[in-house]
């Protein structure tokens, strides 16, 4: 009998390129969301469709905040391992929207961790962020640096959701893995991410903000190596007193903003129309990730090149929005 996992979020972008590879490896997997419009749910409903075609698939439409019906699934399915991808995303959002962070970040964290600790499972990877550094100053960011400075509610609540792991890891023995993922991007991609939306806008010839003037650069890790990580890190739980890890996972090679707005007009084979403004509140000038640790745990090593990457989306955006 296959090993049974729990995906939370598995409607999102992550959720459903990690739900499609554990299904291709054989894996038996129960997926919930609770498909909020924070963007477009046709492009979820579009995700589910594909992975639904695969028998050893069940989804639920659930609020990981509403512990009753959650308890229900954990006591029903006996899980051999949670990987808990739901939360309400975005950094600007969370200014101006912070309940949804609190009831989804801090809530429904806590409730997936109770029934970890309830209904033992053998590994809870999670989804942290890279947002976690705040404004660091010394890069590349490494697992060591003091993350105390959060410069958005949505860094403060992934910052908790690893301290209160630690406590569940410490008093409970609940294995967890936390996992600061660095500007994920790829197929089926999230809209308001920025290689989404400039694509979107160049190719209808509309206005792209462009914030501190061009003076910007992520760390962006393609889909693929983001996959490849989460399974590598599920087989492997830390055995220690304290089962407890957090890990950078990007591709430790920070790409430029104009560079990456260059990149896209060359493979549009559009010009972007470009407003060049101040920096947004809550964002950061700069994320580069250290993956070192990763590579000497499980052998982390990305593969996909930038420009490979962008053009995998392009091809992929193309087709979906004819």
């Amino acid at each position: 009998m296959s090993e049974r996992i729990l995906v939370t979020g598995a409607a999102g972008f992550i959720g459903f390129h990690i739900t499609k590879r554990l299904l291709e490896n054989g894996f038996s997997v129960v997926g919930i969301d609770n498909l909020n419009d924070y963007y477009a749910v046709e492009l979820k409903t579009s995700r589910l469709s594909i992975l639904k075609t695969d028998k050893q698939f069940v989804f639920m439409k659930q609020d990981i905040s509403v512990k009753k019906y959650l308890e229900q699934l954990f006591k029903k399915e006996s899980f051999d391992y949670v990987i808990h991808l739901a939360a309400q995303a975005g950094v600007r959002y969370s200014i101006d929207n912070p309940d949804s962070y609190i009831q989804s970040n801090i809530i429904g964290f806590y409730n997936i961790l109770e029934l970890c600790r309830k209904y033992p499972v053998k590994h809870l990877v999670y989804a942290s962020s890279s947002s976690v550094y705040g404004g660091h100053k010394v890069i590349p960011f490494k697992e060591s640096h003091q993350v105390d400075q959060p410069v958005s509610l949505y860094a403060a609540t992934k910052k908790s959701n690893e301290l209160m792991a630690y406590t569940y890891s410490h008093l409970y023995k609940v294995p967890t893995t936390g996992l600061r993922f660095f500007t994920v991007y790829g197929p089926y991609g999230r809209p308001d991410m920025a290689y989404f939306k400039f694509t979107d806008r160049i190719m209808n010839h509309e206005t792209i903000d462009v914030y501190n003037y061009g003076k910007m650069e992520r760390d962006f890790t393609y889909i693929d190596d983001i996959v490849e990580g989460i399974i590598r890190v599920l087989k492997k739980p830390s055995v220690s007193l304290d089962p407890y890890n957090v890990f950078n996972i990007g591709r430790g090679q920070p790409i430029k903003l104009m560079d990456f707005i260059s990149l896209l007009e060359k493979h549009l084979e559009e010009k972007a129309i470009m407003n060049f403004t101040e920096m947004q509140p809550g964002d950061v000038i700069t994320t580069y990730a250290d993956v070192s640790d990763l590579k000497a745990y499980i052998g982390y090593n990305p593969q996909t090149t930038f420009e490979e990457g962008i053009k995998s989306f392009i091809s992929w955006y193309r087709s979906f929005y004819k």
